[in-house]
C-alpha cells in the first residue's frame, strides 16, 4: 500500500516536551500547596488534553471538584504559555524525516490534544515555515483524540482517503485515533509511552528512529 499523506501527534512524537509540561503542572500544584510529581509520572498524565492533565495531577480528593479543576486549568495555561519553549526540542532525526517527506510532495499535518495556542507556537518555532499544511490542536466544540473527527477532517482537506493516510504517535490514544479513522497506525518507541502499550492499542508499524518511517512505509 502506498500512502499519500502523513499526520503526526506532537508531544512525545515530534518534540520532547515532557519537562516543560511537567514543570508547568508542578508550578500550578505548588501554587496551591499541593504535592508535586516526578517526571516519570507525567509520561502517563499527559496525552489527553490539559484538563485531563490537571485532573490527573491534582490530589485525588480534589480532582472531582470542577471549580478547582477549571481554576487550575487557567493557571496551567498561563504557566505553560511562559514555559512551553524552555526545554522542548524536536527529537533527533525528526527534521530530516519531515524534509524527506515534504520533498516527495507528501502533505504533512499535526493533530494533537495539546491546546491550539501551544501547538501553533511549537510548530512555528521548532520547524521550518510551511512544513505542516495543517496544525490542529484542542479546540472548543471539537472532540479530543482518540475521537477521529479532527484527523479525518485533515485527510479530507488533503483530498486523501483514510486508507491512504499514515498516522504517527507515541501513545495508545494515538494508535486508537488511527484505528478509529481507518489510518495506518504507526507507533514511535522514542516517546512518552512503552512499546507494549503501542502494540496492545493497535500499532501496525513500530519505529525505533524517525528515518525508519521511510524504510517501513511506502509513500507515493
Amino acid at each position: 500500500m502506498q500512502y499519500r499523506a502523513a499526520i503526526f501527534d506532537l508531544d512525545g512524537t515530534l518534540v520532547d516536551s515532557l519537562e516543560d509540561l511537567a514543570d508547568s503542572a508542578n508550578a500550578v500544584l505548588l501554587s496551591y500547596g499541593f504535592p508535586t510529581h516526578g517526571l516519570e509520572k507525567y509520561r502517563y498524565f499527559v496525552g489527553n488534553g490539559a484538563r485531563k492533565l490537571m485532573e490527573r495531577c491534582l490530589p485525588e480528593e480534589k480532582a472531582g471538584d470542577a471549580g478547582l479543576v477549571n481554576e487550575a486549568l487557567e493557571r496551567y495555561n498561563r504557566c505553560y504559555e511562559e514555559r512551553l519553549l524552555r526545554k522542548t526540542r524536536p527529537y533527533e532525526g525528526i527534521l530530516p524525516m519531515l524534509e524527506s517527506l515534504r520533498e516527495r510532495g507528501i502533505p504533512l499535518a499535526i493533530c494533537t490534544n495539546k491546546q491550539q495556542f501551544a501547538a501553533d507556537v511549537v510548530a512555528e518555532k521548532m520547524f521550518p515555515r510551511g512544513m505542516f499544511r495543517e496544525v490542529v490542536g484542542d479546540r472548543k466544540g471539537m472532540p479530543r483524540k482518540p475521537d477521529p473527527t479532527r484527523a479525518l477532517q485533515i485527510a479530507e482537506k488533503f483530498g486523501v482517503r483514510p486508507e491512504e493516510t499514515a498516522y504517527m504517535g507515541d501513545s495508545s490514544t494515538d494508535m486508537e485515533t488511527a484505528g478509529n479513522a481507518g489510518f495506518l497506525a504507526i507507533g514511535v518507541t522514542w516517546g512518552f509511552r512503552p512499546k507494549e502499550e503501542l502494540i496492545e492499542s493497535g500499532a501496525k508499524v513500530l519505529l525505533g528512529s524517525p528515518m525508519e518511517l521511510l524504510e517501513k512505509v511506502e509513500f507515493a
